[in-house]
């Protein structure tokens, strides 16, 4: 059996030592903590640690007791016609901030949204949604959002806002001046339309659309290559062998959530496929899509192009010299893309023109146009070419530029000519931003006007060519806010309404005459959410455009220390940095919250005598160190999305701006940066790590085999759990269910650690957030985590990711010890928690062998950090009216979203009919994008789960103990030869 290990502590590499928790003790035999978890030490005394219980208990139930929030309910006066108290409502809508788009169901109560789902009828989200999507509905109720329009620092009235800002605009229209308006991408028609009008009645308005992370070298090397300035669409699910090149695309790159779940349909094993495909990964440092590739091979950035070339001129019939410095033999990985054609594909994060034209080149060969890549129905969501920026500043150089509007945009912060751009700005005559909520750029300019949050808004959205959704308000606006299109259009004298504007738009536009009146065609999409036009652009042959003059060119080798920059999972750019759920969720590899940090390898770590929690200087910047296996060696990496400055009080000073190190080569963004140097200083910094225990303790908790042996033997890799049944001896009486028997499969092959199950189920069930000191104490309160454990070698050790939430075990250990029966099992296989009953005696903490349920620490006044998700009236409304508040001082965990499913069972009831398979949904399964986990009744033998319990890859978590869990895993299958070390692998594959 394999090695399995969380930390580089539990792995003995040379100088790194294994380091204990830093534990305070009061003194020399105390408990560490009275209401914590942690281990009492063994020096202390039975009679002491009896006592210290005893005071426990009473202490638990005087906190449980004293301390109840006064909850007061207002009924309507007029109640609206369309709202039933204590049912929800639900519709469509739409998300994208710039960054991301999906299409939306949102759930509301009494007038408020509470809960986002993706839209199941959205070709694009498939009604799923990632971390940040779910976590967007909190932002509605941020209370840093602007309360009002602002005038030179000092609030003011629309009506004046509004004539200061149209005589601005007409004295810079009269002198022939320059007023440049700086969007994010817009994949909006109708805001595109809007923009337009407005360009044409001021024709000093020039519109330059920039991304925050830049994908210019894309679209710049499909203009060159194919003639389209576009971002093509990626079919993964059609892809046989997928090799990417720094793309993480399950965890950030371009639209993860669509990628994920094409990705996972061929690689389930679930209903008797033979097959699956294989990834490939080069990059720096460990991604979400690196950690589940079959193969992954830690390269510098400036490697990437070398090894590219050496793969084109395997490809193209050359002999493909390995002496071109390519760091990787890729001569067997070029046969095996030959022996694919059209069911390969080849992607880079690179926003080098050069390396995407090599891309494009090696998928083109490969006949992967028109199969796995499609550019007849292009990515909209990124517009912003880098050109066009460098072209602006050079304008600031020269004193063009007269005025200055920020849509969604905040250069000030993500881009590296900030501060060229602040010095304009100050000596500009005009400059006005819609920001929402405070920013780094907002707190320049001269004028404020605040758009609404997009659950306020109306709009539209284009996200591919001939695929539209539309966006509705779910809730009146909070503040006294005003849509961006909406001051558009007033500016230039008009006083429509934008939904209005956006329905004219459709009926002039969009909608199709198949025989229904518009008003029926408005109606349905406004329904539905989207809407798929019929009118799309017809399949054409591709033509290479390509100058291949171009890849004969030799690759200079670099030399010294490279930094990475990457976009973290929760926070991306950074545009949400101040959302309390995105900064307390755990990253996917790391497992750290509430930080960036310079991951290094553990080579480097033992070379220059550094460990966690480090502070070094990063040419000149201070970071803490945190030590990543599978980091490439002579490479450090560094989050983007950090650092922020006057966005509010959850992400002020959290983590370090990585931008200051994004550069301009030529005229486009760089993301990687060669030369650096590091220097350790004699600082500590502490780093809130969520998983840094023992938790395995050689137990085979983690299973996997390789397709060839799964081929050979479907029960390979889990022969501990056919031993296990055939020798179960138990004191416990067999149980039995006669109604249902609610129950969760996981296939671990499609879990990609993405994180959107923790946060939907912090959303749906009111997980409090608890801030970084409490995390440190291991007082984190998700009901969900997903481990990540590492096998094999540190330098290239493979990843092996597993959800965990309570079992809801048949045998519970945890009810046998609650003293006051707090803990009980339903009739329907659920372990319940009566929370009004528990007094926080921990009792049951300490029997669970899974930790999974949780001690509620959450102060709810009186926060030593910060007020998070329940400490104010207005965060308050996002809380879910169907799921009790837990008091302070009681335990807490998973319950399958036993009110989803007495929802369900109700519905049935009142319809007169049987519960369909599938139909009851917890949170976690309505969310997952490759869908991974599997909710449904173990006594229906029709049911995908008990189907999958029959599986023979099912096991359940520490069988030996006979706890017999409602939660069933499936072994996981990499497609590789063996299970040989990834440096034998390297050598047997490439």
């Amino acid at each position: 059996m394999n090695k399995y290990w969380k930390s580089p502590d539990e792995l003995e590499f040379g100088a790194l030592k294994e380091k204990k928790p830093k534990l305070e003790m009061d003194h020399k035999n105390a408990v560490i903590d009275l209401f914590d978890s942690n281990v009492v030490e063994k020096s202390t005394s039975r009679r002491d640690f009896l006592k210290l219980m005893g005071f426990s208990l009473t202490a638990a139930t005087l906190v449980a007791g004293c301390e109840r929030p006064v909850q007061k309910t207002i009924p309507y006066l007029i109640k609206p016609e369309e709202i039933t108290p204590g049912k929800a409502s639900h519709y469509a809508s739409t998300f994208f901030d710039g960054n991301e788009y999906a299409s939306l169901l949102v759930k509301t109560r009494d007038g408020r949204p509470i809960k986002i789902e993706g839209n199941a009828l959205s070709k694009f989200s498939r009604g799923k949604a990632s971390a940040r999507v779910q976590a967007s509905v909190l932002s509605l109720y941020d209370e840093a959002r602007y309360k009002e329009a602002s005038a030179g620092g000092k609030s003011t009235s629309w009506e004046e806002l509004d004539s200061q800002v149209m005589k601005k605009l007409n004295s810079i229209e009269s002198k022939g001046g320059k007023v440049v308006l700086f969007s994010a991408s817009i994949i909006s028609p109708s805001t595109r339309k809007v923009i337009a009008l407005f360009q044409d009645k001021y024709s000093c308005v020039e519109w330059i659309q920039y991304d925050s992370v830049s994908f210019s070298g894309m679209l710049t090397a499909n203009q060159q290559c194919y003639g389209k300035q576009v971002i093509p669409s990626y079919h993964f699910d059609k892809a046989r062998l997928i090799v990417s090149f720094g793309a993480d695309f399950l965890g950030t790159w371009l639209n993860p959530v669509g990628f994920t779940s094409d990705y996972a349909m061929n690689r389930k094993l679930e209903n008797g496929e033979k097959t699956m495909s294989r990834h490939i990964q080069f990059e720096s440092g460990m991604s979400v899509t690196g950690s589940n590739a079959d193969y992954r091979y830690p390269i510098k950035p400036s490697d990437e192009r070398a090894v590219l070339t050496v793969l084109y001129k395997l490809l193209s019939g050359g002999e493909g010299s390995l002496v071109d410095h390519s760091v990787v033999d890729v001569r067997k990985l070029a046969k095996e893309l030959q022996q694919h054609p059209g069911e390969s594909l080849i992607v880079s994060g690179s926003n080098d023109v050069i390396n995407q034209m090599l891309v494009n080149k090696i998928n083109f060969i490969l006949g992967n146009y028109g199969s796995s890549i499609d550019l007849d129905q292009p990515l909209n969501i990124r517009k912003g070419v880098d050109s066009e920026m460098a072209a602006f500043l050079d304008k600031l150089d020269r004193g063009e530029v007269d005025g200055l509007i920020l849509f969604n945009a905040n250069p000030l912060y993500n881009h590296p000519g900030k501060e060229k751009i602040r010095d304009a700005i100050q000596k500009m005559e005009f400059s006005l931003s819609f920001a929402n909520a405070p920013d780094e750029s907002a707190g320049l300019v001269e004028f404020i006007a605040p758009d609404h949050h997009y659950l306020e808004s109306w709009n539209d959205a284009e996200p591919l060519d001939g695929s539209f959704s539309l966006t509705q308000p779910c809730i009146h606006p909070i503040f006294n806010t005003r849509q961006a299109q909406e001051s558009l259009l007033k500016w230039m004298g008009e006083d429509s309404d934008y939904r209005i504007f956006v329905e004219s738009y459709w009926k002039d536009h969009i909608f199709e005459k198949d025989g229904q009146s518009f008003r029926s065609f408005w109606t349905g999409c406004l329904q539905k959410g989207v809407f798929e036009s019929r009118n799309k652009q017809n399949s054409q042959d591709i033509e290479w455009k390509g100058d291949d003059s171009i890849f004969s060119g030799a690759v200079s080798p670099h030399e010294g220390l490279e930094l990475s920059l990457y976009q973290s999972v929760a926070l991306r750019d950074g545009r949400d940095a101040n959302n309390p759920w995105l900064q307390e969720m755990p990253d996917p590899v790391t497992k750290a919250c509430w930080d960036n940090y310079l991951t290094i390898s553990p080579a480097m770590a033992e070379e220059k005598g550094l460990e966690n929690e480090d502070v070094v200087l990063l040419s000149g910047v201070e970071v803490p160190v945190f030590v990543q296996p599978g980091q490439a060696e002579g490479t450090v990496s560094l989050a983007l999305g950090y650092g922020r400055e006057k966005t509010g009080k959850v992400a002020d000073g959290v983590g370090v701006d990585a931008y200051t190190f994004v550069e301009i080569d030529g005229r486009d963004r760089k993301y990687w940066k060669d030369g650096m140097d590091i220097k350790k200083t004699n600082k500590k910094y502490d780093l809130a790590l969520t998983q840094t225990h023992n938790s395995m303790e050689g137990r085979p908790i983690v299973r996997e085999t390789t397709l060839e042996e799964y081929l050979e033997n479907p029960s390979a890799g889990n022969e501990f759990h056919i031993e296990t049944e055939k020798n179960k001896v138990t004191l416990y009486n067999e149980v039995k269910f006669d109604g249902h028997h609610w129950g969760m499969a996981i296939n671990q092959n499609s879990c990609t650690s993405c994180g959107a199950c923790i946060i939907a189920c912090q959303a749906e069930n009111n997980i409090p957030v608890v801030g970084k000191t409490e995390v440190r104490k291991r007082r984190i309160l998700h009901w969900i985590r997903i481990d990540r454990y590492y096998s094999e070698d540190s330098d290239r050790p493979a990843v092996f990711h597993q959800p965990v939430m309570c079992q809801h075990c048949d045998n519970a250990p945890c009810e046998n010890v609650c003293p006051v029966s707090a803990t009980m099992h339903s009739n329907e296989g659920i372990n319940q928690v009566a929370y009004n009953r528990c007094i926080g005696t921990k009792y049951c903490i300490n029997n669970c062998p899974y930790r999974v349920r949780r001690f509620n620490w959450f102060k709810y006044a009186n926060n030593d950090e910060f007020d998070y998700t329940q400490n104010s009236d207005l965060t308050k409304l996002v809380l879910n009216p169907d799921v009790v508040i837990r008091e302070r001082g009681v335990v807490e965990k998973c319950s399958f979203c036993v009110q989803r499913i007495q929802e369900k069972k109700l519905d049935a009831k009142l319809e007169n009919r049987q519960l369909e398979d599938g139909e009851i949904q917890p949170a976690c399964v309505q969310t997952c994008p490759s869908e991974a986990l599997v909710f449904g009744d173990l006594n229906d033998p029709e049911s995908k789960v008990s189907k999958l319990f029959n599986n023979e890859r099912n096991y359940h978590l520490l069988e030996e103990l006979h706890t017999l869990p409602s939660v069933g895993y499936l072994t996981k299958v990499r497609n590789v030869e063996n299970l040989k070390s990834q440096e034998e692998k390297q050598g047997e594959h490439m």
